[in-house]
């Protein structure tokens, strides 16, 4: 499963939770997903030799 898979399963998983404690946890994993997916981005290089 790529990032981008991962964030949107989290992202859809948000929309159906009704506890806010399980809300809570899929945020931090949703916030720690976005920023390794924003890591990944950085690392790429847009004009390869």
């Amino acid at each position: 499963m790529t990032v981008e898979q991962h964030i949107e399963e989290l992202r859809a998983e948000l929309r159906g939770i009704t506890d806010p404690v399980e809300l809570r946890q899929v945020e931090a994993e949703l916030q720690m997903a976005l920023s390794k997916a924003a890591e990944l981005e950085a690392t790429i290089d847009p004009w390869p030799d």
